[in-house]
């Protein structure tokens, strides 16, 4: 049965796979082996004193290791000590410390030895202590009294623990301590206040020590801060402070950065490589400063730089000689700048570059040990035989060491041995097992046979021929049952019998044969390789911008091979989904309902099956209006003008555009928001100007794309001073209600515009071209003031001037007005009509005199009405009609009026109280017109040959009518028309006989009215004559005949060629019959006269019989 493996094609996986197939080619466990150490305890152990000490020291070999330790040095006899036993067939020590044992009394430096026939192996000097964590000492706190703005430093000084205990600071409630750009806690565990505000006054700052192996934690005694503001520090009893304290003190100043650590402006630190390098620097000042780090001459390493605690600390990952150097913190506020220099030695602890690895020689054979090792400073090499050095070691011909190597010549089976290479520097050491072996084994092979591999296409293909045999035997492989030995630049050999096909093909699938051989033997194996299609996806998510509640989606569509089961996983900026009912996540995609800030991030699908994994990353933005501004702060205040300074709001991954600002008079109109400018997004101060007299309070709103924000928090109020009024009201205007007053308005000021109390108009008027003083009148805050008695329709100069209790605005500007006006006094004189046609007439008149006018003229209104129609001679209603005419005019047109009518009018002049009396009545009249179509046209009693017409008379005859004309044509079946015949018909007849028709034949008839001036509009109908009964049953015989009908149909397909002949002529730009057959069937007036072809029969002579109106 065949063994399944999935090769991985990542990269990474990759090398683990490899480095698998290495481990496996160990000596096996049924052959005589030196001891191997496995397991064993960290070099630095600290233990927990309440429990047990467990010492690991794990080894195998063959025959199977003994153990022995030493400590401190020298031999520990465990025999008799009665609380450390050792495990059964291992090394680990176990010392009894829950039954009566101390800890302390095992403190110690540790070290195992495993040992067989073949060797020894020794384990790390392990160096076990317990943990401590220590009381806080007894201290007497006293209380912190400080003055506002002053900078601050509580000392925690936790005790000495083992390992140090981790530092945090949380009040009385067990509540972490908020901690800002202001106030942070420093690498040493103490609790820095760059400022003091008075919100910082509290008696419960404490400092907590957790000490993790003990999982304990210990507590300092609660620190007590009080903060003094400047108002009311000399107010306060002196019993804490000496005077010189209390009245030297000065005022809450800004103050520019001072640092608080470390001090002075250099310092040192020597950092390990490997290690997490932590620098610090926090600063005093007011405003709080900012700080910013660099590395001086270079960058700060990308990917393992981070900033932490405000950045006041800078931290670098895995730090390497390379990392050595100058970095400079700077502190900075509004005032100046303070700067540190932390010099950065990178030393390191020695490190392998190549460790010593296990050998295995045949009889005769030659071989090496190689120990590399780096550091700084550079490590010593030192070699060990079996746990001694090897200067007095045993004598072994076939070894030599030279340096960091041991050679290795004609080894014999007494060869066997451990050796350990030691590299140490003042920092630290390593040390590395290696055996030598010597053994004659034939080759094996530990792959199990017919062993399964999967890849994908395109990628690479290990498959496994883990062996063993002394000497090494060489690998060979076969494809296929009698394959040929593979070779090529397609396949890779590894040394460890591994063939790597990097890009595997589908053609790549097969049985595959491993060949193992050396001087002692031969031995070979199957494996077995499948190809499989790889999984891709086909459909990636895509970026998406969502506005906060709306719904995202992304989609994430796949393809596989059809035998591999996918499994598909979705993350959230590289985690876990957050566990939320808004997510539904679907079998091609993932949808996220009522999106929040919190869901911005990078989405991944991840595809997984056996063989491989593909992934693909979408961002989701959510965007949202912006976040309020706040802190509005009112600087450089004057009479006229304030700073209003704010910050903004969180923009919600939509860039702030502009800033509106509005204000609020708190004095005049309490609630209501008034604008009062904008600013662009980049701008956060604004300078503004002020009216007097106005209580005011602002706010900012941000505005984006997405809209505007909720307005800020209002800023502190503000109360500008009392001033005179800089302006006068507007729109002051003087115009009479009645004919004898004069009634002065205008706009009132609003309330800040009053500039102070006691807000009045003093509104003055004179009559106009008449040397008049002003008359003056002073009233209170109205809009309106009437004077009365004045002539009808005069000009006034008027002016209104605004005033308060601290004195006049500056001289308003006069304004013309008149007093109320009067209903003109005069007709219009010597009206004249000149009718122009039937439907049109001009009128003229003289202009009346602008005295009689007795107001603003506005134009002459003409009235008229029909009086009768001469046609009909009858009366009827009276509706009158009015034009208007602006501005003095002395002309008018009247349109639409009727033909052949009576007609009276008159004129009136009119100005803004009224019309004025009307002209005497003019009488005219309008000539007559052609006549409306008339009002029916019908066609009755059909027979073969004749066809009656009834018709009515025009609704509108416009004048006398005088006769009628018809004309009519027959139409074929075709819609041809035939020639047109007309006849005139006197104007007192209603109808008409035709007769000596053709039967069953389709005609057109049009019909229209003629008075003496011309034709009116016409009527149209069309008839049929009805068919002889005999005709009718020959034609019924003749369409039931098979003939008939065939012919029929290659008539109807001639035509349909025809007709497509002819459009397409006709796209072409050429007229054709059919058009012009249209064009006369549409007018009827211009066809010409066909000659007899026999289409419509032939032409009759007509007669008529006509009858006179009831």
């Amino acid at each position: 049965m065949m063994k399944k493996l999935s090769i991985p094609t990542s990269k990474t996986s990759l090398v683990l796979f490899l480095c698998q197939i290495i481990s496996a080619l160990d000596v096996p466990l049924d052959l005589s082996q030196p001891p191997t150490i496995t397991q064993q305890s960290p070099k630095d152990y600290i233990v927990d004193p309440r429990e047990n000490i467990v010492i690991q020291c794990e080894a195998k070999g063959k025959p199977p290791p003994s153990f022995s330790w030493t400590r401190n040095g020298t031999h520990f006899d465990i025999d008799k000590d009665a609380q450390v036993t050792m495990k059964p067939n291992s090394g680990t020590l176990v010392i009894n410390i829950m039954n009566g044992g101390k800890a302390e009394a095992y403190e110690g430096v540790y070290q195992c030895t495993a040992r067989n026939e073949r060797g020894a192996a020794i384990s790390n000097n392990i160096v076990i202590r317990p943990s401590r964590s220590p009381l806080w000492t007894k201290e007497k706190l006293e209380p912190n009294h400080v003055r506002e703005g002053d900078s601050l430093v509580l000392h925690c000084r936790p005790p000495v623990g083992l390992p140090p205990p981790i530092i945090f600071w949380m009040d009385n409630a067990f509540q972490r301590l908020p901690q800002s750009e202001r106030v942070s806690q420093g690498l040493n565990g103490d609790l820095y206040f760059s400022n003091v505000q008075p919100e910082d006054t509290r008696e419960d700052y404490i400092c907590y020590a957790r000490f993790n192996h003990t999982q304990t934690i210990q507590q300092k005694q609660p620190i007590s801060v009080k903060v003094f503001s400047m108002d009311s520090l000399n107010d306060t009893i002196a019993a804490n402070l000496s005077d010189t304290d209390i009245y030297g003190a000065k005022p809450v100043t800004e103050r520019q950065p001072v640092l608080l650590t470390p001090t002075g402006s250099t310092s040192t630190k020597v950092e390990l490589r490997g290690n997490v390098l932590l620098l610090e620097c926090i600063a005093a000042g007011l405003p709080t400063p900012v700080i910013r780090w660099i590395k001086e001459g270079g960058e700060l390493p990308a990917n393992r730089t981070f900033f932490e605690n405000f950045k006041k600390t800078l931290k670098i990952i895995d730090v390497s000689e390379a990392d050595s150097g100058n970095y400079k913190c700077t502190a900075r506020n509004t005032l100046g700048s303070v700067h540190h220099v932390i010099s950065v030695t990178v030393k390191a602890a020695p490190y392998w570059i190549t460790a010593p690895r296990n050998l295995v020689l045949s009889p005769g054979e030659d071989g090496t040990l190689i120990c590399r090792a780096n550091g700084n400073p550079k490590p010593s090499i030192s070699w060990l035989a079996n746990g001694v050095p090897i200067a007095i070691a045993p004598e072994d011909p076939s070894r030599k060491v030279d340096g960091d190597t041991i050679i290795f010549s004609h080894v014999q089976e007494r060869s066997s041995s451990v050796y350990q290479c030691n590299a140490s520097n003042e920092y630290g050491y390593l040390l590395a097992n290696a055996f030598v072996n010597v053994l004659a084994e034939p080759p094996r092979i530990l792959t199990p046979a017919n062993k399964l591999y999967q890849v994908i296409a395109d990628s690479p293909a290990l498959l496994d021929c883990a062996y063993f045999g002394s000497p090494k035997p060489e690998i060979e492989w076969f494809k296929g049952v009698k394959g040929s030995i593979l070779r090529g630049n397609e396949y890779v050999f590894h040394d460890n019998g591994t063939l790597e096909i990097p890009v595997a093909q589908k053609n790549s699938a097969g049985t595959y044969t491993c060949v193992a051989r050396n001087e002692l033997g031969k031995i070979q194996n199957e494996v077995h390789l499948e190809i499989k299609d790889p999984t891709m996806i086909i459909k990636q998510p895509e970026y998406k911008v969502i506005q906060r509640y709306g719904q995202a989606s992304f989609e994430c569509i796949i393809k596989h091979d059809s035998t591999l089961l996918p499994t598909v996983t979705w993350l959230k900026d590289n985690d876990e989904l957050p566990d939320d009912e808004r997510f539904l996540v679907g079998k091609d995609n993932l949808t996220i309902m009522n999106v929040t800030d919190k869901d911005d991030g990078t989405y991944t699908c991840i595809v997984n099956t056996t063989l491989d994994s593909v992934s693909a990353s979408a961002v989701l933005t959510v965007v949202a209006r912006p976040n309020p501004p706040f802190d509005l702060e009112l600087t450089g205040q004057l009479e006229r003008s304030i700073e209003l300074s704010w910050i903004p709001g969180d923009e919600n991954n939509s860039p702030i555009t502009n800033f509106v600002i509005e204000y609020e008079d708190a004095l005049h109109e309490p609630g209501v928001w008034h604008y009062q400018t904008e600013v662009p997004g980049t701008q956060t101060t604004v300078q503004l100007k002020l009216s007097p007299y106005v209580n005011y309070s602002f706010r900012v709103i941000a505005v984006n794309k997405i809209g505007r924000s909720q307005p800020s928090e209002p800023s502190e109020q503000y109360l500008t001073k009392s001033a005179s009024p800089d302006e006068n009201p507007a729109n002051v205007q003087g115009i009479g209600s009645e004919p004898d007053n004069l009634v002065i308005t205008w706009e009132p000021l609003k309330g800040f515009q009053s500039n102070g109390p006691g807000l009045q108009y003093k509104v003055s008027w004179r009559q106009k071209d008449v040397d008049d003083e002003w008359t003056s009148v002073i009233v209170a805050n109205v809009s309106k003031y009437i004077v009365s008695g004045t002539p009808t329709f005069v000009p006034y100069e008027v002016k209104v001037q605004a005033l308060n209790d601290l004195g006049y605005a500056p001289e308003p500007s006069e304004v013309i007005g008149h007093s109320g006006e009067d209903l003109p006094m005069v007709a219009p004189g010597n009206v004249q009509v000149h009718v122009i046609n039937s439907t049109l007439a001009k009128v003229h008149w003289d202009p009346v005199p602008l005295k009689t006018v007795r107001g603003h003229l506005q134009g002459y209104k003409i009235y008229y009405w029909k009086v009768q129609s001469l046609s009909r001679r009858s009366r009827r209603h009276v509706e009158k009609k009015i034009l208007t005419f602006r501005g003095n005019k002395t002309f008018g047109m009247l349109p639409g009026l009727e033909p052949y009518s009576s007609y009276k009018l008159n004129v009136r002049v009119v100005n803004g109280k009224g019309e004025g009396p009307a002209s005497p009545d003019k009488v005219f009249k309008t000539p007559e017109g052609v006549p409306s179509s008339p009002s029916f046209l019908k066609i009755t009693n059909p027979t073969l040959d004749s066809l009656t017409l009834e018709w009515g008379s025009p609704t509108h005859p416009n004048g006398v009518l005088t006769s009628y004309t018809l004309k009519f044509q027959p139409i074929n079946n075709t819609h041809e028309l035939g020639p047109l015949v007309e006849i005139r018909i006197p104007a007192n007849e209603s109808s008409l006989i035709l007769k000596n028709l053709n039967y069953s034949t389709r005609y057109k008839f049009y019909f229209n009215a003629q008075t003496s001036v011309g034709s009116g509009s016409q009527i149209t109908e069309e008839a049929v004559t009805i068919m002889d009964e005999a005709m009718a049953s020959r034609q019924v015989d003749i369409a039931t005949q098979g003939w008939f009908i065939g012919l029929m149909c290659a008539v109807a397909l001639l035509i349909l060629i025809l007709l497509i002949v002819c459009f397409i002529r006709r796209n072409k730009g050429g007229k054709y019959p059919v058009k012009e057959k249209e064009d006369a069937h549409a007018d009827p007036e211009i066809q010409p006269m066909k000659e007899d072809d026999g289409t419509f029969g032939e032409y009759r002579l007509f007669s008529f019989v006509s009858s006179a109106p009831f």
